[in-house]
């Protein structure tokens, strides 16, 4: 059940992990935080970030030791490794 606060950015309702090898990787489900491990670059998500022109994010690069906060839901990496945490 999610919960609202900051319970889910502490980790305790779980996470996928997902490190890019050779063929892109998808997590699925509804996540909250996005924790980059390594410099990695999400190829697509479904997300309630939008651009300066209102456009749905498709794709990001994540620096390593960046977290990302937000609504996500099924994220696909081409390079790097993060954790999902869930919603």
């Amino acid at each position: 059940m999610a919960r609202g606060d900051s319970y889910q950015l502490q980790g305790q309702q779980g996470g996928v992990y997902l490190e890019y090898v050779a063929t892109p990787l998808t997590a699925t489900g509804n996540f909250r935080n996005i924790v980059a491990l390594t410099q990695t670059t999400i190829s697509a998500m479904t997300s309630n970030f939008v651009t300066s022109t209102g456009a749905a994010v498709t794709s990001l690069v994540i620096p390593a030791g960046t977290s990302v906060g937000g609504q996500f839901k099924d994220i696909s990496i081409t390079g790097g490794k993060v954790i999902c945490y869930y919603a």
